[in-house]
């Protein structure tokens, strides 16, 4: 939402000048406005039906629950994941293999410098396994990111995208 701007006439300048009040910013993390997060591309990994919110490849997507909406990965207070003691922010990933392979993912925030993204599963994530693995992903910070996944050293596997990263108010829990 853009904050309301009050107009203010000066009688004996002749100029206009817009105020905004002080209050009515929004508790959201600003927005970059440079950041260009990725669209879904609807494909799912060994299958033929497309999913809206999924993003790869033939060969390996986020999905098939995909990209958050609007691309962006909100924490709230009360809402999905959680925060580590050091204040980074983690929310789960879900991605589909096409081929058997350990998913290998990065990120960095590509906005201001910060610690880079760190991927954490709980699930098999071998070199025999296919199909869907769960992980999290853990941001050091809010911001513009972008991730890199591929299964292996399958260099056409490989799949990209930028995400927003927003904490409201306190955001969520930490994990226990």
């Amino acid at each position: 939402m853009k904050p309301l701007i009050f107009l203010l006439f000066c009688c004996t300048a002749g100029t206009l000048i817009a105020v905004t009040p002080p209050n009515f910013l929004s508790a959201r993390t600003p927005q970059s406005d440079f950041c260009h997060v990725t669209r879904p591309n609807g494909i799912v990994p060994g299958s033929s039906q497309r999913n809206e919110g999924s993003f790869g490849n033939a060969l390996l997507s986020v999905g098939p629950f995909g990209l958050w909406p609007d691309g962006t990965v909100v924490f709230k207070p009360g809402g999905a994941g959680f925060q580590t003691k050091e204040g980074a922010l983690g929310m789960k990933f879900g991605w589909t293999r096409g081929i058997r392979g350990k998913i290998n993912v990065t990120g960095h925030r590509i906005d201001a410098a910060a610690p880079p993204l760190r991927f954490e599963t709980n699930q098999m994530n071998d070199a025999n396994s296919t199909g869907f693995q769960a992980s999290f992903l853990i941001f050091s910070t809010p911001g513009c990111w972008e991730v890199t996944a591929q299964i292996g050293d399958r260099e056409e596997s490989k799949i990209t995208f930028v995400t927003r990263v927003e904490k409201i108010a306190d955001g969520p829990s930490w994990r226990q």
